[in-house]
């Protein structure tokens, strides 16, 4: 397996990277120190597309399908973006903050975006993840860990409870390789 390598402003090594403007500077004295898994695929259970890149930079069709118009006007962003086929795209580096949490709360902290960075994957919560996802999901996991003082990585569904679902129940957890 590859190392990836996070350069002193946060883009990875390997990871196309296209810009959001849907970001903005942490807080100071913000460490980060939580990864936040999400599913993601646009329009829903289709794979493949354009469609988050294009939510993600503010660029989404509300013409090009009926979900879209419900959601064009949003301004959200992820750190990095895994397809099925397991590239990997970057919106936000690693030192500014995405906007991927929303409402959140993680063990008392409120704003997980703040300290957190995400990773959403191409898919849904009716379908299970490709093997390649996860090979890509771990070489990304070590490097973050090897670059930030990570203390816990959890679902979107566990700072958002009620809320949010992702990354669902066909995310295994078990095929987490975790660095010691």
């Amino acid at each position: 397996m590859n190392s990836l390598h996070i350069d002193n402003r946060g883009i990875v090594s390997d990871a196309l990277f296209i810009e959001s403007p849907n970001q903005d500077h942490r807080p100071p004295d913000s460490e980060i120190t939580l990864i936040v898994i999400h599913n993601i695929s646009l329009p829903p259970q289709h794979y493949g597309g354009d469609g988050v890149i294009r939510l993600f930079t503010n660029q989404l069709d509300p013409k090009a399908h009926p979900y879209y118009a419900e959601i064009h006007q949003l301004r959200v962003s992820s750190h990095f973006f895994i397809r099925r086929d397991g590239s990997l795209l970057q919106f936000v580096p690693c030192q500014r903050r995405a906007w991927h949490a929303g409402k959140s709360n993680w063990q008392g902290r409120e704003n997980c975006n703040d300290f957190s960075i995400g990773i959403e994957l191409e898919g849904s919560d009716f379908d299970a993840f490709e093997a390649a996802q996860y090979t890509t999901l771990n070489r990304l996991l070590v490097a973050l860990q090897q670059a930030y003082p990570i203390t816990a990585i959890i679902g979107h569904s566990d700072i958002a409870p009620g809320r949010k679902t992702d990354p669902g129940p066909f995310f295994d957890w078990s095929r987490l390789q975790l660095s010691a």
